[in-house]
C-alpha cells in the first residue's frame, strides 16, 4: 500500500580535505525525507526541523566510491549510517583541477532490496587538495582560513538571553532567509584569492553544530556566495554531550587536524567572542606559534563576554589578534598585512 511506501534513499557526501596521497572523504547513508529548505510555513519548518534530526539512517550498506581515473574503493556504513573512506592513494592531486577539488561519486553496492536509489544511484562528491607544492597547472596556496560559522559569519544569537534566538533561527527560520554578517562573503573572496587575486587559499568552515546540520548550511553557504570549502561539523551524541565530555572540543581537533595534514600550511582563525573560540584559538597559536598568522573575533552585544576575552588576550603579543566589529576592520588589518588584494579580481 502506499500508506507504507519506503522513502528513496540517498547518500549525502560531506566536502572533505585530503592530500596527494590521501583520500579522505566522510558522508552518510540516509533516506530521502524531502526536505523542503525553501519551505515558509511555520509548521514546515518545523518538520524539516524534525527530520533533520529525527533521519532513517542505512546502517551497514556497503558503498562504492569511484575516482575520475576508474578507481574503485568500498566502505561501509556505520550503526548511524555514517561512512568514513580513508585510503593511502597516489597521485590524486593530478586528478583535481585547478583549485584543487578532486570530483568523484559514491554508490550504494548491489543494493537488491526493492527501494528507489535517488540521482540513479551516482552521488557526486568532493574533496580538497590545497596546491602546497606549486605545480604549474594549480593556482598558488599562500596560507588557509579556519573559521567558524555561527555568529562568525551567520547570525545566530548564542548569546541571547536562554538560547531562544538559536532556537527561533534553528527551527522557525529558513536557510534562504538566513543573513550573513554584512561583509563577511566578500571579505572570505578576498582571503581565497590572497594577496596577488589569484590564488587559490582554502577555506574550512568548522563549526560545533551536528553533521545533521550539513545540507542546511550548505545550503546557507552557496545562497549567500560563500567561497566553497570544507564544512566541518560533529557527531550528534557529542553534540548533545558536550558539557560532559572533557575532551577538547571537535573544532579543536578539527583545526589540529588541519595543522598536521598541510605542514606547510599557515592558517588565519577567524571567529567570535561569544562562546568558546577565543579560548580554542588561543590554544593552538600557543602550541603553534609558528603557523597562525592572525586571529580575528567578532565582537558579541555581551558586556561580560567580551570583557573576559579582551583579559585573556591582555598579555598576549606572539600572534596578532583583532577583535572586530565588522568585516570592513577585518578587511583594513589582512590588507595591511599583505593577506589580501586591494578588490575582488
Amino acid at each position: 500500500m502506499a500508506l507504507f511506501k519506503k522513502d528513496p534513499l540517498q547518500i549525502i557526501v560531506f566536502q572533505s580535505y585530503g592530500t596527494a596521497s590521501h583520500l579522505y572523504v566522510r558522508g552518510r547513508a540516509l533516506e530521502d525525507e524531502s526536505i523542503d529548505l525553501e519551505g515558509k510555513h511555520p509548521i514546515k519548518l518545523l518538520i524539516n526541523a524534525y527530520k533533520r534530526f529525527e533521519t532513517d539512517e542505512i546502517r551497514h550498506a556497503t558503498l562504492l566510491l569511484k575516482l575520475p581515473n576508474g578507481k574503485i574503493f568500498e566502505t561501509i556504513t556505520d550503526d548511524e549510517g555514517y561512512f568514513l573512506l580513508d585510503e593511502k592513494v597516489e597521485g590524486l592531486d593530478a586528478l583535481a583541477n585547478e583549485e584543487g577539488w578532486l570530483s568523484f561519486e559514491v554508490a550504494y553496492k548491489d543494493f537488491t532490496n526493492q527501494r528507489i536509489i535517488q540521482l540513479e544511484n551516482r552521488f557526486p562528491g568532493e574533496m580538497l587538495i590545497p596546491s602546497l607544492s606549486k605545480g604549474p597547472a594549480a593556482k598558488t596556496v599562500s596560507f588557509g582560513v579556519a573559521s567558524d560559522i555561527d555568529d562568525t559569519i551567520l547570525h545566530t544569537g548564542l548569546v541571547s538571553t536562554l538560547k531562544w534566538r538559536v532556537i527561533y533561527n534553528t527551527f522557525l527560520k529558513r536557510a534562504s532567509k538566513r543573513s550573513p554578517l554584512e561583509g563577511a562573503a566578500e571579505f572570505y573572496h578576498l582571503l581565497h584569492r590572497g594577496k596577488t587575486g589569484k590564488e587559490a587559499n582554502p577555506i574550512f568552515y568548522v563549526s560545533h553544530s551536528p553533521w545533521n546540520m550539513y545540507r542546511y548550511l550548505e545550503f546557507f553557504l552557496k545562497r549567500n556566495d560563500f567561497p566553497k570549502g570544507p564544512i566541518l561539523l560533529r557527531d550528534f551524541g557529542n553534540f548533545l554531550n558536550r558539557k560532559k565530555n572533557k575532551e577538547k572540543p571537535q573544532k579543536q581537533h578539527e583545526i589540529l587536524n588541519i595543522l598536521k595534514t598541510y605542514p606547510e600550511l599557515k592558517l588565519i582563525l577567524i571567529g567570535d567572542s561569544g562562546e568558546h573560540d577565543a579560548d580554542i584559538y588561543l590554544e593552538i597559536a600557543e602550541v603553534h606559534p609558528d603557523r597562525i598568522l592572525a586571529i580575528y573575533l567578532r565582537s558579541v552585544k555581551h558586556k561580560k563576554k567580551m570583557l573576559r576575552v579582551k583579559s585573556l588576550y591582555k598579555n598576549y603579543k606572539t600572534t596578532p589578534v583583532l577583535l572586530v566589529d565588522s568585516s570592513k576592520q577585518a578587511m583594513e588589518h589582512a590588507r595591511e598585512n599583505g593577506f589580501i588584494s586591494e578588490t575582488l579580481s
